[in-house]
Protein backbone atom coordinates (compact mmCIF):
# COMPACT_ATOMS: atom_id res chain seq x y z
CA UNK A 1 0.00 0.00 0.00
CA UNK A 2 1.30 3.45 -0.88
CA UNK A 3 2.09 5.89 1.90
CA UNK A 4 -0.47 8.60 2.51
CA UNK A 5 0.59 12.19 3.08
CA UNK A 6 -2.46 12.95 5.22
CA UNK A 7 -1.39 14.15 8.65
CA UNK A 8 2.30 14.20 7.74
CA UNK A 9 4.49 17.20 8.49
CA UNK A 10 6.98 18.31 5.86
CA UNK A 11 9.58 21.08 5.90
CA UNK A 12 11.00 22.42 2.64
CA UNK A 13 13.92 24.81 2.20
CA UNK A 14 13.89 27.32 -0.62
CA UNK A 15 10.12 27.11 -0.53
CA UNK A 16 9.26 30.64 -1.61
CA UNK A 17 9.59 29.88 -5.32
CA UNK A 18 10.33 27.29 -7.98
CA UNK A 19 10.57 23.60 -7.15
CA UNK A 20 10.25 24.17 -3.41
CA UNK A 21 7.00 26.08 -3.75
CA UNK A 22 5.51 23.50 -6.13
CA UNK A 23 6.48 20.69 -3.76
CA UNK A 24 4.77 22.58 -0.93
CA UNK A 25 1.61 23.01 -3.00
CA UNK A 26 1.62 19.35 -3.98
CA UNK A 27 2.06 18.06 -0.43
CA UNK A 28 -0.58 20.43 0.91
CA UNK A 29 -3.01 19.14 -1.70
CA UNK A 30 -2.30 15.62 -0.46
CA UNK A 31 -3.20 16.51 3.12
CA UNK A 32 0.19 17.27 4.63
CA UNK A 33 1.13 20.18 6.85
CA UNK A 34 4.09 22.04 5.33
CA UNK A 35 6.66 24.36 6.88
CA UNK A 36 7.93 26.64 4.12
CA UNK A 37 11.51 27.69 4.87
CA UNK A 38 13.11 30.64 3.13
CA UNK A 39 14.79 33.95 3.90
CA UNK A 40 12.14 35.97 2.02
CA UNK A 41 9.95 36.93 4.99
CA UNK A 42 7.31 38.98 3.18
CA UNK A 43 7.04 36.52 0.32
CA UNK A 44 6.62 33.61 2.75
CA UNK A 45 3.90 35.41 4.67
CA UNK A 46 2.01 36.18 1.47
CA UNK A 47 2.31 32.63 0.16
CA UNK A 48 1.21 30.97 3.38
CA UNK A 49 -1.81 33.25 3.59
CA UNK A 50 -2.75 32.11 0.09
CA UNK A 51 -1.97 28.43 0.66
CA UNK A 52 -4.06 28.04 3.79
CA UNK A 53 -3.69 27.13 7.46
CA UNK A 54 -1.55 24.06 6.86
CA UNK A 55 1.17 26.20 5.24
CA UNK A 56 3.48 27.57 7.92
CA UNK A 57 6.26 30.12 7.27
CA UNK A 58 9.72 29.84 8.82
CA UNK A 59 12.26 32.53 8.00
CA UNK A 60 15.80 31.13 7.90
CA UNK A 61 18.91 32.45 6.18
CA UNK A 62 20.56 29.24 5.08
CA UNK A 63 23.92 31.00 4.72
CA UNK A 64 23.92 31.63 8.48
CA UNK A 65 25.10 28.36 10.08
CA UNK A 66 23.59 29.10 13.49
CA UNK A 67 20.15 29.66 11.96
CA UNK A 68 20.35 26.37 10.06
CA UNK A 69 21.49 24.40 13.09
CA UNK A 70 18.64 25.89 15.13
CA UNK A 71 15.85 25.03 12.70
CA UNK A 72 14.47 21.89 14.31
CA UNK A 73 12.95 23.37 17.50
CA UNK A 74 11.27 26.07 15.41
CA UNK A 75 9.82 23.50 13.01
CA UNK A 76 8.50 21.41 15.89
CA UNK A 77 7.02 24.46 17.60
CA UNK A 78 5.26 25.53 14.42
CA UNK A 79 4.03 22.18 13.18
CA UNK A 80 4.13 19.81 16.13
CA UNK A 81 6.33 17.23 14.40
CA UNK A 82 8.45 16.43 11.37
CA UNK A 83 8.12 13.48 9.01
CA UNK A 84 9.62 14.81 5.77
CA UNK A 85 12.56 17.16 5.27
CA UNK A 86 13.25 18.40 1.75
CA UNK A 87 16.66 20.05 1.32
CA UNK A 88 15.68 21.91 -1.80
CA UNK A 89 17.31 25.36 -1.62
CA UNK A 90 20.17 25.92 -4.00
CA UNK A 91 22.03 28.33 -6.21
CA UNK A 92 23.43 28.06 -9.71
CA UNK A 93 26.52 29.29 -11.47
CA UNK A 94 27.71 28.33 -14.92
CA UNK A 95 30.49 29.37 -17.21
CA UNK A 96 34.16 28.66 -17.72
CA UNK A 97 36.42 28.21 -14.71
CA UNK A 98 39.03 30.42 -16.37
CA UNK A 99 36.69 33.42 -16.28
CA UNK A 100 34.82 32.52 -13.08
CA UNK A 101 34.42 34.42 -9.84
CA UNK A 102 35.55 32.30 -6.85
CA UNK A 103 33.55 34.50 -4.47
CA UNK A 104 30.42 33.55 -6.41
CA UNK A 105 31.51 29.92 -6.31
CA UNK A 106 31.76 30.12 -2.53
CA UNK A 107 28.13 31.21 -2.22
CA UNK A 108 26.94 28.39 -4.49
CA UNK A 109 28.98 25.77 -2.66
CA UNK A 110 27.97 27.07 0.76
CA UNK A 111 24.28 26.91 -0.13
CA UNK A 112 24.23 23.73 -2.23
CA UNK A 113 26.59 21.74 -0.04
CA UNK A 114 27.33 23.14 3.41
CA UNK A 115 23.87 24.50 4.22
CA UNK A 116 22.12 21.45 2.80
CA UNK A 117 24.26 19.03 4.80
CA UNK A 118 23.98 21.12 7.97
CA UNK A 119 20.19 21.26 7.65
CA UNK A 120 19.99 17.49 7.47
CA UNK A 121 22.29 17.21 10.48
CA UNK A 122 19.88 19.49 12.35
CA UNK A 123 16.74 17.43 11.72
CA UNK A 124 18.12 13.91 11.57
CA UNK A 125 18.20 13.24 15.35
CA UNK A 126 14.44 13.81 15.51
CA UNK A 127 13.78 11.30 12.75
CA UNK A 128 16.14 8.73 14.22
CA UNK A 129 14.46 9.09 17.62
CA UNK A 130 11.01 8.50 16.13
CA UNK A 131 12.38 5.69 13.95
CA UNK A 132 10.77 7.09 10.82
CA UNK A 133 11.23 9.87 8.31
CA UNK A 134 12.08 10.91 4.79
CA UNK A 135 14.90 13.17 3.68
CA UNK A 136 14.78 14.35 0.09
CA UNK A 137 17.43 16.38 -1.70
CA UNK A 138 16.86 18.41 -4.83
CA UNK A 139 19.92 17.30 -6.72
CA UNK A 140 20.42 17.56 -10.48
CA UNK A 141 21.28 15.55 -13.54
CA UNK A 142 24.54 17.51 -13.22
CA UNK A 143 25.29 15.41 -10.15
CA UNK A 144 25.20 12.26 -12.26
CA UNK A 145 26.45 13.39 -15.69
CA UNK A 146 29.13 16.13 -15.56
CA UNK A 147 27.91 19.17 -17.48
CA UNK A 148 30.77 20.91 -19.23
CA UNK A 149 29.37 24.46 -19.05
CA UNK A 150 28.72 24.37 -15.28
CA UNK A 151 31.71 22.82 -13.48
CA UNK A 152 31.11 24.44 -10.09
CA UNK A 153 27.41 23.61 -10.00
CA UNK A 154 28.19 20.09 -11.21
CA UNK A 155 30.77 19.65 -8.44
CA UNK A 156 28.23 20.78 -5.83
CA UNK A 157 25.66 18.25 -7.01
CA UNK A 158 28.21 15.43 -7.15
CA UNK A 159 28.82 16.22 -3.48
CA UNK A 160 25.08 16.01 -2.83
CA UNK A 161 24.87 12.63 -4.53
CA UNK A 162 27.75 11.29 -2.45
CA UNK A 163 26.09 12.53 0.73
CA UNK A 164 22.75 10.98 -0.22
CA UNK A 165 24.27 7.59 -1.01
CA UNK A 166 26.35 7.35 2.16
CA UNK A 167 23.90 8.89 4.62
CA UNK A 168 21.11 6.66 3.35
CA UNK A 169 23.17 3.60 4.23
CA UNK A 170 23.93 4.96 7.69
CA UNK A 171 20.36 5.79 8.71
CA UNK A 172 18.23 3.18 6.94
CA UNK A 173 18.51 0.98 10.04
CA UNK A 174 16.65 3.72 11.93
CA UNK A 175 13.69 3.72 9.53
CA UNK A 176 14.81 6.93 7.80
CA UNK A 177 14.83 7.02 4.00
CA UNK A 178 17.18 9.33 2.08
CA UNK A 179 16.85 10.02 -1.63
CA UNK A 180 17.49 12.59 -4.32
CA UNK A 181 15.39 13.87 -7.17
CA UNK A 182 17.74 14.75 -10.02
CA UNK A 183 16.01 16.91 -12.62
CA UNK A 184 17.35 18.24 -15.85
CA UNK A 185 16.72 21.90 -16.70
CA UNK A 186 13.69 23.36 -14.95
CA UNK A 187 12.12 26.79 -15.39
CA UNK A 188 13.21 28.40 -12.10
CA UNK A 189 15.16 31.43 -10.93
CA UNK A 190 18.32 29.30 -10.88
CA UNK A 191 18.49 29.66 -14.65
CA UNK A 192 18.34 33.44 -14.60
CA UNK A 193 22.01 33.67 -15.58
CA UNK A 194 21.66 31.40 -18.59
CA UNK A 195 22.60 33.25 -21.80
CA UNK A 196 19.44 34.53 -23.47
CA UNK A 197 20.15 32.63 -26.67
CA UNK A 198 20.47 29.37 -24.73
CA UNK A 199 17.24 29.99 -22.81
CA UNK A 200 15.32 30.92 -25.96
CA UNK A 201 16.55 27.78 -27.71
CA UNK A 202 15.64 25.54 -24.75
CA UNK A 203 12.15 26.98 -24.54
CA UNK A 204 11.61 26.69 -28.27
CA UNK A 205 12.71 23.05 -28.41
CA UNK A 206 10.90 21.88 -25.28
CA UNK A 207 14.15 21.23 -23.41
CA UNK A 208 12.91 22.67 -20.10
CA UNK A 209 10.54 21.21 -17.52
CA UNK A 210 8.14 22.97 -15.19
CA UNK A 211 8.56 22.78 -11.39
CA UNK A 212 5.27 20.88 -11.04
CA UNK A 213 6.75 17.95 -12.93
CA UNK A 214 9.54 17.71 -10.38
CA UNK A 215 7.06 18.05 -7.50
CA UNK A 216 5.08 15.11 -8.85
CA UNK A 217 8.28 13.04 -8.92
CA UNK A 218 8.99 13.95 -5.29
CA UNK A 219 5.47 12.90 -4.32
CA UNK A 220 6.07 9.56 -6.02
CA UNK A 221 9.23 9.06 -3.94
CA UNK A 222 7.49 9.91 -0.69
CA UNK A 223 4.45 7.70 -1.28
CA UNK A 224 6.30 4.45 -1.87
CA UNK A 225 5.72 1.72 0.75
CA UNK A 226 8.13 2.01 3.68
CA UNK A 227 10.09 -1.04 2.54
CA UNK A 228 11.05 0.79 -0.68
CA UNK A 229 13.54 3.65 -1.07
CA UNK A 230 13.85 5.66 -4.27
CA UNK A 231 17.50 6.55 -3.89
CA UNK A 232 17.81 8.55 -7.13
CA UNK A 233 15.04 9.66 -9.44
CA UNK A 234 16.25 11.26 -12.66
CA UNK A 235 13.66 13.30 -14.55
CA UNK A 236 14.52 14.89 -17.89
CA UNK A 237 12.81 16.77 -20.68
CA UNK A 238 12.67 14.55 -23.76
CA UNK A 239 14.94 16.84 -25.76
CA UNK A 240 17.83 16.93 -23.27
CA UNK A 241 20.72 14.83 -24.57
CA UNK A 242 22.66 13.88 -21.43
Amino acid sequence: MNESMKGKVAAITGAASGIGLECARTLLAEGAKVVLIDRAKDRLAQLCAELGPNALPLVVDLLQPSEVSGMLPKILELAGGLDIFHANAGAYVGGEVLNGNPDEWDRVLNLNVNAAFRSVHAVLPHMVAQKSGDIIFTSSIAGIVPVVWEPIYTASKFAVQAFVHTTRRQVSKHGVRVGAVAPGPVVTALLDDWPKAKMDEALATGSLMQPKEVADAVLFMLTRPRNVTIRDLVILPNNVDL
